[in-house]
């Protein structure tokens, strides 16, 4: 399906990644005028990747569905993606084709038993899992006590994502809170990117747009970003500042079930405000 508004998923990446890019950033001057529309203009993005603007404008308004592979790799370069971006830009031009074969996993909401085991054995260090989009389907003590209030929602609202822009708690636990939420809404694009209405996802973005105007904002960003380990600061409060290291780990056989584990530095500050999360575990954290 398509419309002279870019109506395809494909439409839509491209112009809002087309936003993105200055003239400058392009290696263009900025040219006279007032500039209508942020970004590069279409027949400048079709002059640096190469092809006609109206081959360019009919890909992005969807009449055009079987670029080569070399075109969308002339069209990343000018829109200077790389990583997941990259990817993200072939797979939605494959899915246009009809040529996309890969295969989604079906959600499933039940964790195994030998998974919440494990959960159990990472105390004291929070751990949590989550599903393809942000919904915390299990935690161990301490998982749960890291992100307070997330546990008081009914299962189907119990979303990280959700709960970053939607609970007071969420808005105030991370920081820096903007570079976190975005983070969460790029892993939402990137897992969605392909199949957008998938009916859970779907709910959770309408919802978010409707909510809140950050989210909203980077949503139409369109930026995209596959999760994996890295750092998270929190101002907890129970148990104060603390900085995390955290890994993502993808659970076989789960549907897209992926653990997230958090730790610190043996000795540290960071590890003693982590181990008063689990008080049982650690009566007296060092």
């Amino acid at each position: 399906m398509s419309d002279d508004n870019g109506g395809t998923e494909l439409g839509r990446y491209l112009r809002a990644r087309r936003a993105l890019v200055s003239p400058e950033d392009a290696g263009l001057p900025p040219g006279a005028g007032i500039r209508r529309t942020p970004g590069l203009r279409r027949e400048e993005l079709a002059t640096l990747a190469g092809v006609s603007v109206d081959y360019y404008t009919r890909l992005e308004r969807g009449r055009e569905t079987n670029p080569s592979t070399a075109v969308i790799d002339a069209i990343s370069r000018a829109l200077r993606l790389c990583g997941d971006a990259h990817e993200r830009l072939h797979d939605l031009a494959e899915l246009a084709s009809g040529r996309f074969t890969e295969p989604r996993p079906v959600p499933d909401d039940t964790v195994r038993d030998s998974v919440h085991q494990m959960l159990e054995r990472l105390r004291p260090m929070p751990a949590y899992v989550v599903d393809s989009y942000n919904y915390c389907l299990a935690a161990n003590p301490p998982g749960r006590r890291l992100l307070p209030g997330l546990w008081d929602w009914p299962p189907e609202e119990r979303n990280v994502t959700r709960y970053l822009f939607l609970h007071p708690v969420g808005r105030a636990l991370y920081a820096p809170w903007k570079q976190t939420v975005a983070q969460s809404v790029a892993h939402l694009r990137a897992v969605g990117g392909v199949d957008p209405d998938v009916p859970r996802l779907a709910r959770l973005v309408g919802e978010l747009l409707l909510k809140s105007p950050e989210f909203a904002e980077l949503w139409n960003r369109y930026e995209v970003r596959e999760r994996g380990g890295g750092m998270k600061t929190f101002e907890h409060p129970k148990v104060g500042g603390m900085t995390l290291s955290f890994e993502v780990m993808t659970l076989a056989r789960s549907g897209g079930q992926r653990m997230v584990v958090y730790q610190a530095p043996a000795g540290s500050p960071d590890e003693e405000a982590m181990l008063r999360l689990d008080p049982a575990a650690h009566p007296s954290p060092r």
